[in-house]
């Protein structure tokens, strides 16, 4: 009965953070249509986090001599990184376009695995990765000389490498019963973010007083303020908390499933609420970058290309990035969401 409850649960959580995550680009696009620089929208979101969870590192503090390799690495790839990227993708794609090429995540990891650490993969994880390449052939149109803004892609394939960086990083000394607090390398990770993300961003150049206006999302006006709030409380530490508190309650390989939610839920509140339609072979390329992101994420866990349960067990649901998540041994993160 506990069991079943608890299953239940984290089935619950797991969807709650990647619905959590899926909004963020939703959230963010308005208040850069507005003027907002990308780089500010990040660091307003990071910042913020960073504030609400600043007890949780201050209470781990000891964890910055411990581990300190691990917490650059999250706070500087996994938040500052991934996040930035996206973001700057958003403003110049689609939400849905940036947020499927950021799926390519399990599919450059598992290259990583085979190319350059030169470790075997099995048949149903080299069949994810071309789905997955396939599938973003048609998510960009590539036949028509790419349908979209070159910067906006390379960005957002490069928050899908910032994951693939962190997940290979993650694979080095996270497991074992030593293992760090998961909420406290988030909280840490946000910290770190933001003070990385300040030489980029600026942020004493944010024009503050725009948030007492208003933004236009979709066909409505809605207060920049609680865009923002909603960034920071749910898109970040509701989407970050309750990633890991599901991961701890499912297995890797259905909670990897319930993360591939998150570009559907941002795919389709895009749509809704910003009208960026996709077309039918976008949408059928999404569907097989997902398919691929799925069947890479499950083989990899099940048998482990990149050894025991690897990095290629999965990408981390906490970001960015509700993406697929790590056994439950390794720190989860987030991805770029």
């Amino acid at each position: 009965m506990h069991v079943t409850q608890g299953r239940s649960g984290g089935l619950g959580l797991a969807l709650l953070s990647a619905f959590a995550f899926g909004g963020s680009g939703v959230a963010a696009k308005p208040l850069i249509e507005a003027g907002f620089d990308p780089l500010h929208v990040v660091w307003l979101r990071v910042a913020g986090a960073a504030l609400i969870l600043l007890p949780v590192a201050l209470r781990h503090r000891a964890l910055l001599t411990r581990r300190p390799g691990l917490l650059l690495g999250f706070g500087a790839l996994g938040v500052a990184g991934c996040q930035a990227l996206y973001f700057v993708a958003i403003s110049r794609i689609p939400v849905g376009v940036a947020i499927l090429v950021e799926y390519l995540g399990p599919a450059l990891l598992l290259g990583w695995v085979r190319f350059v650490q030169r470790r075997p993969v099995s048949r149903a994880a080299a069949l994810g990765v071309m789905l997955a390449v396939a599938g973003m052939a048609g998510v960009v149109e590539i036949w028509s000389g790419l349908a979209f803004d070159p910067l906006g892609l390379l960005c957002a394939f490069g928050a899908a490498c910032c994951q693939v960086a962190y997940f290979v990083l993650a694979d080095h000394g996270t497991g074992g019963e030593d293992a760090p607090d998961p909420v406290a390398v988030i909280a840490h990770g946000l910290v770190i973010g933001t003070v990385v993300l300040t030489f980029f961003a600026r942020p004493w150049e944010i024009p503050f007083s725009g948030l007492t206006h208003r933004a236009a999302l979709g066909q409505r006006e809605v207060p920049a303020i609680l865009l923002i709030g909603w960034i920071v409380l749910v898109a970040t530490v509701v989407a970050y908390l309750s990633g890991v508190m599901a991961v701890r309650r499912l297995s890797p390989q259905v909670a990897g499933v319930v993360a591939c939610i998150e570009a559907v839920v941002g795919t389709v509140l895009a749509w809704i609420l910003l009208g960026e339609h996709l077309g039918f072979f976008q949408v059928l390329g999404g569907t097989l970058v997902l398919c691929g992101a799925f069947v890479a994420q499950t083989s990899a866990s099940a048998g482990g290309p990149a050894g025991k349960d690897g990095p290629g067990g999965a990408e981390p649901a906490v970001v960015p990035k509700a993406e697929p998540l790590p056994p439950a041994g390794q720190v989860e993160v987030a991805g770029a969401g």
